[in-house]
């Protein structure tokens, strides 16, 4: 997920503020945000919000986090269209103040003057910004490549960014994803001619799951079901969407008529090429429901074929192996970019981000979007083709660039939310640390009740989830008897004059019960939840 602040005399201007999908590290969590208290506290200073593009990852958290920034919002006609929608969703259309520029347009901003300048990536209408300040220009590259036969847009804007390059950048702010992969990226085109080819060789039923925002993945799929006289047909709701949007817009204009999913049942497998969502594994996504069985319309048989035209996300092997493997399981032939070539990535190899240099010749080089390996190799590039300042820097590094020496002059408190059912908390609240604790550690509820004499009138009842791995029925026993025996130790524990105290009670109860199931489960601490109830006196 992506969220930068730029900074000039006193006024902050935001780039994107995008969201990410959460592991299985954060139980019941689907999504999270970038915690925006540092700008939100200096939000009368925040004179706007840009987006460079589409992607989820750049402005998928704008509808959950505006109500926090409460700044005008600036992005393109593609970009728009697709923001008002989570805008109208979230019930923020009408608040929002939104300014659509023109591709390829500017606009001033207080402090800021905001160029756009077009690139190529895998959404339309991804941008470059040329930001211009008193005290020089920042070129914030934002997601792209140079990909001379896209497909979906124009190529990237080069002259544009030389024009910039030429007229002096101070620093560029530079995409990081490919920075360990040598030469460039392959083409679009090139995808287009590899599926029509793949899908040509296949018999019977042919899924193609991908990235739902990969409108000209979209459109190659489109033209090589089309190249093999194979209907379309497509699953999901993001796809609709964003088909819809990018026909809205402009593109995908000469793209074959495709079928819904409900249709799918009544034409022959050979006849047909499934579009669907899910190609990350989500449970909820369109490929994970088709491999469990659980899709309504869509059902596979053995012979019949699934295309991951994508790259694995890392965080989602696991969920992606378990999708594959269902699959593999009921015969069924999986490809994926490891065995044919169906995937290009909308990022910029080495040798494209030393072209993007050379255009735009800054000053300094700051690497940005990647993990901290890939920002150290595009630190090395950077300093290669002469650029002497080329820092690598952290999230919650403030780094100036200008006036003045180029050094990180302080470090700000940064963090993550979590879209909790639809609340939004700190990943660590108390919520979430009882939860992860409950999920890997297991729980233990205990009922004591006690009369109004402040007598124990019975044992007290032990119920345990999660605490013994592989035991069998004797150990669970055993375990309960023992707990049990616990919790009546912690009781003769407590002080006579405490017992009108729960929470004497709780501390008494929970440790004793704590430090048996602590021993037998090897050390794990789960979670003892104690419960009192008293009974009064019946007159």
């Amino acid at each position: 997920m992506n969220m930068s602040l730029y900074c000039c005399n006193g006024k902050w201007l935001a780039v994107d503020c995008g969201l990410t999908f959460a592991d299985d590290t954060l139980p019941g969590i689907d999504l999270l945000f970038p915690d925006p208290t540092f700008i939100e506290e200096r939000r009368k200073d925040l004179v706007g919000l840009v987006l460079t593009h589409a992607h989820e990852d750049h402005l998928g958290a704008v509808a959950h986090l505006w109500t926090r920034l409460n700044c005008p919002v600036y992005a393109t006609p593609f970009t728009m269209y697709l923001l008002k929608r989570k805008l109208s969703e979230a019930g923020l259309l009408d608040r929002v103040p939104l300014h659509e520029i023109e591709v390829g347009g500017s606009v001033d901003i207080d402090e800021f003057g905001v160029n756009y300048i077009q690139v190529t990536h895998s959404i339309p209408e991804a941008h470059s910004l040329a930001i211009e300040t008193p005290h020089g220009t920042v070129v914030h590259s934002g997601d792209w490549k140079l990909d001379p036969n896209p497909l979906v847009g124009p190529t990237t804007d080069t002259a544009k960014l030389k024009a910039w390059g030429d007229k002096g950048v101070r620093a560029l702010i530079c995409d990081s994803t490919n920075a360990l992969s040598p030469g460039r990226s392959q083409s679009e085109s090139e995808v287009l001619k590899s599926l029509t080819e793949l899908i040509g060789e296949l018999k019977g039923r042919v899924v193609v799951t991908t990235f739902a925002s990969n409108i000209a993945r979209i459109g190659s799929v489109a033209e090589a079901a089309a190249a093999n006289g194979r209907s379309l047909v497509v699953s999901g709701r993001s796809l609709h969407r964003n088909i819809e949007a990018a026909k809205a817009c402009g593109y995908l204009q000469d793209m074959p008529a495709h079928l819904d999913e409900n249709e799918a049942g009544y034409l022959p497998g050979e006849n047909t090429v499934i579009l669907c969502t899910g190609c990350q594994g989500e449970p909820r996504g369109a490929m994970s429901r088709i491999a469990m069985h659980e899709h309504r319309h869509i059902h596979l048989k053995a012979s019949d074929t699934v295309i991951f035209s994508s790259k694995i996300i890392p965080g989602n092997e696991k969920m992606i192996g378990l999708v594959q493997n269902r699959l593999v399981y009921d015969g069924i032939n999986v490809i994926t970019e490891k065995d044919r070539f169906v995937h290009v990535s909308g990022h910029p190899a080495r040798d494209e981000l030393k072209e993007y240099y050379s255009l735009v010749q800054p000053q300094v080089a700051v690497p940005v979007h990647g993990e901290a390996r890939h920002l150290s190799r595009h630190s090395d590039l950077a300093k290669e083709l002469g650029i002497v300042e080329a820092p690598v820097i952290e999230n919650g590094d403030v780094l100036r660039l200008a006036p003045g020496p180029v050094e990180v002059v302080d470090h700000i408190a940064t963090g993550r939310l979590a879209l909790d059912g639809g609340q939004v908390s700190a990943t660590d609240s108390k919520t979430l640390q009882s939860r992860k604790r409950m999920m890997f550690n297991g729980i233990a509820f205990v009922v004591v009740v006690l009369d109004a004499e402040l007598n124990s009138i019975m044992e007290p009842r032990v119920t345990i989830r999660g605490v013994l791995d592989h035991a069998d029925s004797l150990a669970e026993a055993d375990l309960h008897d023992k707990s049990v025996e616990a919790a009546e130790l912690g009781l003769d524990n407590v002080k006579p004059d405490r017992f009108d105290d729960d929470g004497a009670i709780f501390d008494a109860v929970s440790q004793s019960v704590r430090r048996v199931l602590k021993k037998a489960s090897n050390g794990r601490r789960p979670a003892v939840e104690v419960e009192v109830v008293r009974l009064n006196k019946i007159a």
